[in-house]
């Protein structure tokens, strides 16, 4: 990766939240690490993809990269401006470079406005367009995402889930950002939607000259729309690598477990492969185990894992990850 073209970098990123006890006088008993020491960079025009499974902590490292959460520690590099350092107002400025698209299109949009409105607020909070232009640059946008303009005077209830999510991304694009996080825009969606929106984030990096990163469970959506991969579990990154070269050559046991579990449109194929089934549950993100934190349900631990926090080594040229054992 050429450092000239990063436009986002996470160091030392860490998201902690406390668990407290008592009901008037809360004292802090513990905290839910849900990122702890997450490193990574995008460059300009990628997408990353950031897969795992519900509770690894994807969606907080998300929120907390953007500054919707300010972390407990690390720093944010954006455009080279440590957004970790900024003040409220000096980060409102930034936020207009910056947008998310989330899970839910129907809980992410305020049902007593109308389209124009909701899409029309970024446009009045970061002073993008004058307030006779607003209303044609909601058209635009409208018709950016392949929705009928004279759709904006409507109620988000009285669209599909297809086109709440379509709405969702004019609001985010209202902005002009460079950088945008997809946190699951798929997984609530019929499957015979999902590719449209998935060609459509597509149409609109090329045609935009957009950054993402790319939250998803789906491995093979991800396989599809993505150009680097990251795997995280219990709250940090085991590994890291080309989207070919992560699916062709896994190194983690985590990795290759959940490649396993991809359905394969071949059942010679299917039969042919071996499936990794991990025992047991994650850990909790309040008590991690020591060492390596896959350990417990790792088929490959030695004394050592259990002790030892791996390394974030470069096993290949671009290929990161964190095991005694790779």
């Amino acid at each position: 990766m050429n450092n000239a073209e990063i436009i986002i970098e996470a160091k030392g990123l860490k998201k902690y939240f406390p668990i407290t006890q008592g009901i008037v006088f809360q004292k802090e008993i513990g905290a839910v690490k849900a990122v702890d020491d997450v490193n990574f960079a995008i460059s300009s025009g990628e997408t990353l993809g950031l897969v795992g499974e519900s509770g690894c902590g994807k969606t907080t490292t998300g929120r907390t990269l953007i500054q919707l959460y300010r972390p407990t520690a690390g720093h944010v590099i954006f455009n080279g401006v440590d957004l970790t350092q900024l003040k409220s107002k000096e980060l409102r400025q930034m936020r207009s470079h910056m947008q998310m698209i989330f899970q839910d299109p129907f809980a992410s949009l305020n049902p007593r406005w109308t389209i124009s409105r909701i899409i029309a607020e970024p446009l009045k909070v970061h002073n993008v367009r004058k307030r006779g232009q607003i209303m044609d640059r909601v058209a635009e946008l409208l018709e950016l995402v392949r929705l009928n303009a004279n759709y904006m005077n409507r109620y988000p209830h009285e669209f599909s889930g297809g086109q709440r999510q379509r709405i969702g991304i004019a609001r985010a694009l209202a902005s002009m950002p460079q950088f945008i996080i997809c946190d699951e825009p798929i997984s609530a969606l019929d499957v015979s939607i999902q590719a449209q929106i998935v060609n459509l984030l597509e149409d609109l990096q090329d045609q935009l000259g957009l950054t993402y990163l790319f939250i998803a469970h789906d491995l093979s959506m991800v396989r599809h729309i993505c150009n680097r991969v990251a795997v995280m579990y219990l709250g940090i990154i085991v590994e890291l690598a080309g989207r070919d070269e992560l699916y062709s050559n896994p190194l983690h046991p985590y990795t290759q477990a959940l490649l396993s579990a991809v359905p394969i449109p071949d059942p010679r194929a299917t039969r042919a492969r071996k499936r990794v089934i991990l025992e047991g549950d994650p850990p909790s993100p309040a008590n991690p185990p020591a060492g390596c934190r896959f350990h417990p349900r790792c088929a490959l631990a030695k004394e050592h894992c259990r002790t030892e926090t791996p390394v974030w080594r470069e096993i290949k040229p671009n290929h990161w990850v964190a095991c005694h054992e790779c």
